[in-house]
């Protein structure tokens, strides 16, 4: 007669195989649902990933580069001149991404070719130094902003559609600066405001 035995040993060794397999897939969910989560209120609440379109900041950013957006900082501090920002246009759905040149209470004017500012500390104005564009600012406008506004300029100010064109802006409106570029690979690295003339 064939000994069984053998067969009823091997059963609660499988059974403890198939309790710690399913364990495992089951502490595996938990944290992909964990990952998932921590991830969908990071990007949605703390940073967003963005991409360029179009030529309106060349050639400091170009078509398809990878932004990735810090939605919190201005929910500590107001938006400083030269930070690169993402907002709502004001006229239709869009995002934008254009470069901040004038803060609330401020009068700017562009004429001439020139940026210029008007504030406290140069009640004559001082025309605004921009190392990091090549061209000159074809335009004539004027505005003086209100507590909450700011005057944004694309780097590439003959491609762009600006203040100049939808006049100022709302903090409200704004989704937060460019904290850091991830592709291409080669221009990859965080963004702070450049150095001005006054």
């Amino acid at each position: 007669m064939p000994d069984n035995n053998n067969s009823y040993n091997e059963l609660p060794q499988e059974q403890g195989f198939l309790s710690k397999l399913a364990s495992f897939f089951l502490e595996l969910i938990k944290i992909a649902l964990l990952a998932g989560i921590t991830i969908g209120l990071v990007r949605y609440f703390l940073f967003k990933p963005f991409y360029v379109k179009g030529q309106s900041m060349e050639p400091n950013f170009q078509e398809r580069d990878y932004l990735i957006i810090d939605e919190i900082t201005y929910r500590f501090r107001s938006p400083v001149r030269g930070d690169i920002i993402v907002f709502r246009s004001p006229v239709n759905n869009d995002h934008y991404l254009k470069r901040v040149i004038a803060v609330p209470g401020e009068r700017v004017k562009v004429e001439g070719d020139k940026v210029i500012i008007y504030n406290k500390e140069h009640p004559q104005g001082v025309v605004v130094e921009e190392a990091y564009i090549s061209e000159p600012t074809p335009g004539s406008v004027s505005y003086v902003l209100d507590d909450d506004q700011y005057f944004v300029l694309g780097d590439n100010r003959d491609a762009s559609f600006d203040s100049r064109r939808f006049g100022p802006i709302d903090e409200n409106d704004m989704v937060g600066r460019v904290w850091f570029r991830g592709w291409p690979f080669s221009r990859a690295g965080t963004f702070a405001p450049p150095t001005y003339n006054f």
